[in-house]
């Protein structure tokens, strides 16, 4: 059951992928522990430019044999007004204030809208450092970047949070589709259905996905453990996607406040927010969602509100300040646990296998 078209398209012994979660909590450490010890690790490298992307690369082909991907971000167009970012400034004033950091009055617009060069740089270096599997997210890219990525035999992985943005995948040329139910951490993969109509829970999703697309399909959002990988795999998915049980592994690169946030959090703590990026995403409740959550309707769009509120999470973060810091986390936080790479794939494999013998026996 732990065998199938997806391990063997992704050349991976067992059907786990690390989620890509961007902002360095992706360290080279963290992706080939996880391809060494039989899953797919993943490079989150939505906030990296071209030459930070192709010195990551680098480093993991020296640490790992195995197989790796790596996840990009799909530019999005916006549009933002001069009055819009000034408005954010003035509502981000006082926590700036907060944090000993001088008034941000105005921004240039132009600093906004270089994503598709950065995209572009990166497809490229993909296609020249060879990296065997490439995921997207927040949309699909245009077909001329799909074919010369196919034309390279690089797999290729979207994301949905609907069947109908499922069904758009499979058609543009995607080999696997990952579906991301509401229980997800981190930013929503939503790119054609409204904010509200996205989020359909996982085990809801998952067989409704594999009814309308002949893709493998791997499931995301509040997997922690065998429990959910076999729940995943009886309802139709090959694979899971895992962020925050990999998030407060020992190799992850997040701050030591947000992995601690995290184990330290219930299942009703987390929300979604996109007071931080201008995206909706679910994180840990803190002052800063709480402060902001009156003005979110009036906030710009990504990547304007993110670059608004880069130096305030960034700040909070070296000051150790959990009050003012993204916080990402999926729902399932009481089965987060603080361990290594190695043991968490193991002990998953080992409680499926055991679920596996047990459904066997009941036949």
């Amino acid at each position: 059951m732990l065998d199938n078209t997806m391990t063997e398209l992704l050349k991976i012994e067992y059907p786990i992928v690390q989620a890509p979660m961007a902002g360095g909590i992706t360290t080279s450490k963290l992706v080939t522990e996880v391809s060494n010890s039989g899953g797919l690790g993943m490079i989150g490298a939505g906030y990296l430019t071209a030459t930070q992307t192709r010195e990551q690369i680098r480093e993991i082909k020296q640490l790992t044999s195995n197989s790796f991907g790596i996840n990009l971000f799909v530019p999005n167009e916006f549009k933002v007004t001069e009055k819009e970012v000034k408005l954010a400034n003035e509502i981000l004033s006082p926590i700036r204030e907060q944090l000993n950091l001088s008034p941000k009055d105005n921004f240039e617009i132009s600093t906004f809208h270089n994503a598709y060069e950065t995209f572009n740089e990166q497809v490229k270096v993909v296609i020249k450092e060879k990296v065997p599997i490439c995921s997207f997210t927040f949309g699909i890219p245009s077909k001329e970047i799909i074919a010369e990525l196919k034309q390279h035999n690089i797999i290729l992985i979207g994301t949905a949070t609907t069947v109908r943005e499922a069904i758009e995948n499979e058609k543009s040329g995607m080999d696997i589709v990952v579906v991301q139910g509401s229980e997800a951490g981190g930013h929503r993969g939503t790119f054609i259905d409204g904010y509200q109509e996205s989020l359909v829970g996982l085990m809801s999703l998952i067989p409704q996905v594999v009814d309308n697309v002949s893709i493998p399909v791997i499931s995301a959002g509040g997997i922690m453990d065998g429990r959910g990988l076999m729940a995943s795999l009886c309802l139709g998915a090959k694979g899971v996607q895992m962020g925050t049980a990999f998030l407060t592994c020992i190799e992850s690169g997040a701050h030591k406040a947000h992995k601690e946030a995290i184990l330290h959090a219930n299942e009703d703590q987390t929300v979604l927010t996109r007071s931080f990026s201008g995206k909706w995403a679910r994180g840990i409740k803190n002052k800063f969602i709480l402060k902001m959550s009156e003005h979110e309707e009036f906030l710009p769009d990504y990547p304007v509100q993110n670059t608004l509120t880069q130096e305030i999470r960034k700040t909070s973060s070296a000051q150790n300040n959990r009050d003012f810091m993204s916080l990402w986390s999926g729902q399932s936080t009481r089965l987060a646990k603080n361990q290594s790479v190695e043991i968490l794939i193991k002990n998953i494999i080992t409680e499926a296998k055991n679920i596996n013998l047990d459904i066997e026996a009941l036949q």
